[in-house]
């Protein structure tokens, strides 16, 4: 008899976040699951962890049918770090991170803690998947891209990924019968414009509160946002490795 997988799965959401039970129900349907989240929502948190603070971790039964399942007080990288380091025996087959609440696609993956926490993984050797979909509502329906999730999965782990190489999969707002397929994508150039709001609190205290336009610069039909836009699941390739390659020739020619 085949061995089931051992998968590690994660987010940065919370523990309780129905995009994670989502997720949770379909790595069942394929493996051995050991889940590790943060014990509060931890978006945008990018790939911090926890320097300065204490850390908590706490074994805790969300789902009955799970052995293993742990609330931890730091971030999704955290998360990844302490499963692997004292929590499991040996190092999963597969990590999957998500599904979040809302888009990780083109540069937003460089904020993402989903992202982030899939990224931790890839650095310690053990593939890894983010999955996103594109509601950001706490009731969005995880239902009509499950089959594409468990697909998706089960596709990389009998592939494999190349060194250093972490899949951001990226799902539209659609239902299952509307999605037009998979297309495997580089990231868009898009950006934030942002703006610090300033407002005043009733102590007369100024202080300022986040706001901004996504906006997309690319016109290629190559790119994620293309792709999630047209009807498409988006998969991109992304690595740790942020060497500009490209450049060092360039550099090279510096009088230095």
């Amino acid at each position: 008899m085949k061995k089931r997988p051992l998968i590690l799965v994660t987010n940065d959401d919370g523990i309780t976040a129905p995009g994670m039970r989502a997720l949770i129900d379909v790595m069942k349907q394929i493996g051995e699951v050991v889940v590790v989240a943060p014990d509060s929502p931890q978006s945008g948190m990018g790939h911090a962890i926890t320097v300065n603070n204490t850390l908590f971790l706490e074994k805790v039964t969300i789902d009955p049918t799970l052995d293993q399942e742990y609330s931890c007080s730091g971030t999704p990288v955290d998360c990844v770090k302490i499963a692997i380091d004292q929590i499991l025996k040996k190092k999963p087959d597969i990590c999957v991170s998500g599904i979040n609440h809302g888009l990780n696609s083109s540069t937003n993956v460089i904020y993402s803690g989903t992202m982030s926490a899939a990224l931790e993984a890839g650095m310690s050797g053990v593939v890894a998947i983010g999955f996103s979909l594109n509601d950001f509502s706490w009731n969005a329906n995880f239902e009509e891209i499950k089959t594409f999730v468990k697909q998706i999965t089960e596709e990389t782990l009998k592939q494999g990924l190349p060194e250093g190489v972490i899949l951001n999969v990226n799902f539209p707002k659609l239902k299952k019968n509307e999605i037009k397929g998979i297309k495997i994508c580089r990231q868009a150039n898009a950006t934030w414009v942002e703006k610090f709001d300033q407002r005043t609190n009733p102590h007369g205290k100024k202080y300022y509160w986040l706001t901004g336009t996504f906006v997309n610069h690319d016109k290629g039909e190559d790119t994620d946002e293309w792709a999630l836009a047209n009807g498409y699941i988006s998969i991109v390739p992304v690595q740790y490795d942020l060497t500009a390659y490209h450049a060092m020739q360039q550099l090279n020619n510096w009088d230095l």
